[in-house]
């Protein structure tokens, strides 16, 4: 199975320009992804873009992860319906020495191997280059016609905002990155998102009219939840790449909890498990669905892949004793459980508040575990509140020292998957 073969049954196919396969069946192909640096980590989001040049690496070809320092500091207009703010000089150097280390852990860089990964930065070349010099360079192989008929551009311009000259040059910039590379690196691919299809095909455009070559470029599609929710978004925000923004436990549970139509899906896109064993997962899980036996494979296979198999572990130790152990009393949890269980959210009360004690309404609105004292009283009406593992049936009833496990936290579940610790002082 070729590089496109095994890339179409995983589900990561989208659009590809005519000729592709054949380059990539005639010789080693450098291909590139771009990542922006909008923040020091990147997110599951990037994860397929990510997992698009390890396949391309382990195919046989050469793979680039361009960050970019320069085009981070305009925005792309892509799949935006505002433009975003310009990021400082300061800010856009940290995220780039997050974004780098992070990509390093995926790719291999080894310099003796023929098809080594190489990580570059667009500022590196954008820098040296006068704005009289691109617009006469490269401006004037792009019709402004060209430009205006991509989905991004056409968009924005008829909507309610508007687009700047900034983000519209946006897909100039990006065009030069192709050609840069291709003159430079000898890459004749790119990869990305769907979204980046008018932005990436500028490129091929421009390697042609300036050097009158031919490079190629395929897409992935954007990957979305069944029940039409943003994926990689849960309500405490993005699932981050970096174990400081999401938790290991966080990260796993974020899979664990796919629907079983997104975790048909994603144990393909996500994971290196090949197709007897997917189709063997899926029989079982078919059997079975309770097992969750898909949800439970994507998850270890993803949270061991970005970080590792001790941080797996712990994931799983925590799942077991926030969940598989529900019947347990939250007082056969140890102080030193409490305080190892990752990805639990922490917060704190004055213990003042409990020597008299304290209704529970108010105690998770004053914890921050529930925004308002009215949507506290909601939660607690649906059923949705439990106290150390006890639901909560009634808003009259009152938190106090009793319930402080260890004399100091108290177990809070909200919902079916999120847990606070609260500990007085």
């Amino acid at each position: 199975m070729n590089l496109l073969e095994e890339l179409r049954w995983r589900g990561m196919i989208q659009d590809i320009m005519p000729g592709t396969e054949d380059q990539l069946n005639r010789e080693m192909t450098t291909g590139y992804v771009g990542f922006d640096p909008t923040a020091d980590s990147l997110h599951i989001g990037s994860l397929v873009p990510i997992l698009l040049l390890v396949h391309l690496q382990k195919a046989g070809h050469k793979p680039i992860a361009l960050i970019g320092g320069a085009t981070g500091m305009v925005g792309d207009p892509s799949g935006k319906s505002e433009e975003r703010n310009l990021l400082d000089e300061e800010t856009l150097n940290h995220n780039i020495r997050g974004v780098r280390a992070q990509l390093e852990k995926f790719l291999d860089f080894s310099a003796e191997k023929p098809n080594a990964a190489e990580l570059v930065n667009n500022y590196d070349w954008f820098k040296g280059i006068g704005f009289i010099d691109f617009l006469r360079d490269t401006g004037k192989h792009i019709t402004v016609n060209y430009m205006m008929a991509k989905d991004s551009v056409k968009k924005r311009i008829e909507g309610d905002s508007g687009i700047s000259y900034t983000e519209f040059a946006y897909q100039l910039m990006q065009g030069y990155d192709f050609y840069w590379l291709h003159q430079h690196k000898n890459c004749k691919l790119q990869m990305g998102g769907s979204d980046q299809w008018g932005n990436m095909t500028t490129g091929t455009e421009l390697i042609r009219r300036k050097s009158g070559a031919q490079a190629f470029v395929f897409t992935t599609p954007l990957v979305t939840k069944a029940d039409g929710g943003k994926f990689g978004k849960t309500e405490t925000g993005n699932i981050w790449l970096s174990p400081e923004k999401t938790s290991p436990y966080q990260f796993y549970q974020f899979w664990l909890n796919a629907s079983d139509a997104d975790a048909r899906k994603w144990i393909r896109l996500f994971t290196f498990l090949d197709q007897t064993t997917i189709s063997n997962l899926e029989m079982e899980h078919d059997q079975n669905p309770s097992k969750r036996t898909l949800q439970k494979n994507l998850a270890a296979a993803l949270t061991e892949y970005v970080h590792g198999s001790e941080a797996l572990r712990t994931a799983l130790l925590t799942t077991e004793k926030l969940f598989a152990q529900q019947s347990a009393p939250a007082e056969s949890l140890s102080r030193e459980d409490l305080l190892a269980i990752e990805g639990v959210i922490t917060c704190s009360l004055d213990r003042s508040n409990l020597i008299n004690g304290i209704d529970v309404v108010s105690f998770l609105a004053q914890t921050g575990i529930l925004p308002s004292k009215g949507e506290a009283r909601k939660m607690v009406a649906a059923g949705g509140i439990s106290i150390n593992r006890k639901k909560v049936e009634t808003a009259d009833i009152l938190i106090n020292t009793q319930q402080l496990l260890h004399n100091e936290f108290i177990l809070v579940q909200r919902g079916k998957k999120t847990y606070y610790l609260v500990q007085s002082a």
